[in-house]
C-alpha cells in the first residue's frame, strides 16, 4: 500500500514537470491540481481515497482516448463537409455520440446482443452474477443483463417516439400560429399556457391512472404534455422569420402558407429545432423512466430501465449495486444527449473557436 501511495505522487509530480517543459499549460495547471488536491485527499482519507480518486482519473482518461478514437473514426468515414464540423468537435461531444451510437446499437440488435429472453426465468431470486449471467439475476430469476439491454429498445424507443409526437404537434402548432397570427397564434398561446401550467408527473400521473398504462396511451399523453414547450420556441424562431423580406416577396408572389412553412421558414429554424430535440428527448425519457418506477409506464414482463430500479431495490440494503446499473443506463444516456446538445447549440450560435 505505501508503494501505492509513493508511486501515486510520484506519477503525478513527474507528469506536471513534464507537461510544464512542453509548454502544455492547461494541462499542467489541471494535473497539479490533482496532486495538490489528492496531497490534502490523502492526509485525510488515507491509501483508500487514493485509490479512488485513481480509478476516477483512469476512467476520465479511457473515456477521452475513445472519445478522440471514435471522433477520428467518424471523420474518415464521413462526408467532407461533415468531417470538417467533427473536427471542431470537443471530447464531450464525442463522446455522447459514442453512448448515443452503443445505444442505438444495443436496442436496435437486442434479440441478438442479449443471451436470453426479457421474460426468460433462468435461476433463482437475486442468484449472483455468474458466467452465465454477468449482472445476476433479478426478484424472479430472470437475467438482469438481458434485461438491461431489451430496456434499451424499449425504454429509449418509447421515449423517441413520445418525443417526436410532442415535436410534429409543438412545431406544426408553433408554425401555423406565426404564419396566420391573429386569432389562431393568440388561441394556440393561452392553450399551451394552459398545459403547461399543470406539472408534468402529476398530469401523466393522472391521465395514465384514467385512460390505462398502454403504450399508445403514454406516448399520446407525454407528447400532449412537452408539445408546448416546442410550440413556444417555434413559435419564437417563425416569429423572427416571418417579418423578414424574403417571406414578404413571397407573399407578394401569392404563395401559400404550407409553401412558406416548407420552403421558407423551416429551412431557416432547422438548427435550433434540432438542439430542442435533444433537450425535449431528455425530458421525455427521464419523465417515462419516472413513471415507469411508479408503476404506471412500461407495464412487466417488458423490461425498462425506471422498473428495473424499482424491482431491485431491496439489493441496495444489502450493499448490493444491481438497482444502480439502469440508474447509470439512464444517467449516462441523459449526460450524453446534453453533451451533443451543447456542441450543437455552440456551433447554431456561431461562434468560433480563437
Amino acid at each position: 500500500m505505501m508503494f501505492f501511495v509513493i508511486g501515486y505522487y510520484v506519477f503525478l509530480l513527474l507528469a506536471s514537470v513534464v507537461l510544464s517543459l512542453f509548454n502544455q499549460t492547461k494541462w499542467f495547471r489541471m494535473v497539479f491540481a490533482l496532486f495538490l488536491v489528492s496531497i490534502i485527499v490523502g492526509i485525510v482519507g488515507g491509501a483508500p481515497a487514493l485509490r479512488a480518486i485513481a480509478i476516477f482519473a483512469a476512467l476520465l482518461a479511457t473515456a477521452a482516448a475513445l472519445s478522440f478514437a471514435f471522433k477520428e473514426f467518424l471523420i474518415l468515414i464521413v462526408r467532407p463537409n461533415l468531417a470538417k464540423e467533427l473536427r471542431t468537435a470537443p471530447l464531450t461531444a464525442s463522446f455522447g455520440i459514442f453512448i448515443i451510437f452503443t445505444y442505438a446499437i444495443a436496442g436496435t440488435f437486442a434479440p441478438w446482443i442479449a443471451p436470453y429472453g426479457q421474460a426468460e426465468v433462468i435461476a433463482g431470486a437475486f442468484a449472483p452474477a455468474d458466467a452465465n449471467m454477468l449482472l445476476g439475476a433479478d426478484q424472479l430469476g430472470r437475467d438482469v443483463f438481458s434485461r438491461i439491454i431489451y430496456g434499451a429498445r424499449n425504454s429509449v424507443g418509447l421515449a423517441l417516439i413520445s418525443t417526436l409526437g410532442a415535436f410534429i404537434l409543438g412545431a406544426l402548432a408553433g408554425l401555423l400560429a406565426a404564419v396566420k397570427g391573429g386569432w389562431f397564434d393568440q388561441f394556440m398561446g393561452r392553450v399551451a399556457d394552459i398545459i403547461m401550467s399543470v406539472p408534468s408527473l402529476i398530469f401523466a400521473l393522472l391521465m395514465l391512472s384514467i385512460f390505462g398504462t398502454k403504450s399508445w396511451v403514454i406516448v399520446l399523453v407525454v407528447a400532449i404534455i412537452y408539445s408546448p414547450r416546442v410550440f413556444r420556441l417555434t413559435r419564437a424562431v417563425a416569429g423572427n422569420i416571418v417579418v423578414m423580406d424574403y417571406i414578404e416577396a413571397a407573399k407578394l408572389r401569392g404563395e401559400g402558407d404550407w409553401y412558406l412553412i416548407r420552403r421558407e421558414i423551416l429551412p431557416n429554424s432547422t438548427a435550433p429545432l434540432i438542439a430542442e430535440f435533444g433537450l425535449e428527448f431528455v425530458f421525455v425519457f427521464l419523465l417515462i423512466a419516472g413513471l415507469s418506477f411508479l408503476g404506471l409506464g412500461i407495464q412487466p414482463p417488458t423490461a425498462d430501465w425506471g422498473s428495473m430500479v424499482r424491482e431491485n431495490a431491496t439489493l441496495i440494503s444489502f450493499g448490493d449495486i444491481t438497482p444502480l446499473i439502469p440508474a447509470a443506463a439512464i444517467a449516462l444516456l441523459t449526460v450524453s444527449v446534453n453533451f451533443v446538445v451543447d456542441w450543437m447549440l455552440w456551433r447554431s450560435s456561431g461562434l468560433k473557436e480563437k
